[in-house]
């Protein structure tokens, strides 16, 4: 299984979690995993998902992300399962 991790920061307002979800939804993005917190006015999600059903090319999804996130007051970036590892390997 190809796995994702998605990440979204951003001061908290009502609806991030859902416009998130359901941009996933409509592109057949599972959710494996999620978690998320506000602290002190602060949130931060982070989601493990399943990207095997797809029907566009990642990197269009990874953009399309980053609109969604600019339009609702967030950050949200997508990254291959391998490359978060990689990257936060001591």
């Amino acid at each position: 299984m190809k796995k994702g991790i998605i990440t979204v920061v951003g001061k908290d307002r009502v609806g991030i979690i859902s416009e998130v979800c359901a941009y996933l939804a409509k592109d057949n993005i599972n959710i494996l995993d999620i978690s998320q917190t506000i602290v002190q006015g602060f949130f931060n999600m982070m989601m493990i998902v399943d990207v095997n059903n797809i029907t566009k090319p990642f990197g269009e999804v990874v953009d399309e992300l980053d609109q969604l996130g600019n339009k609702i007051g967030v950050t949200i970036k997508l990254q291959h399962e391998e490359i978060f590892n990689k990257m936060h390997r001591l």
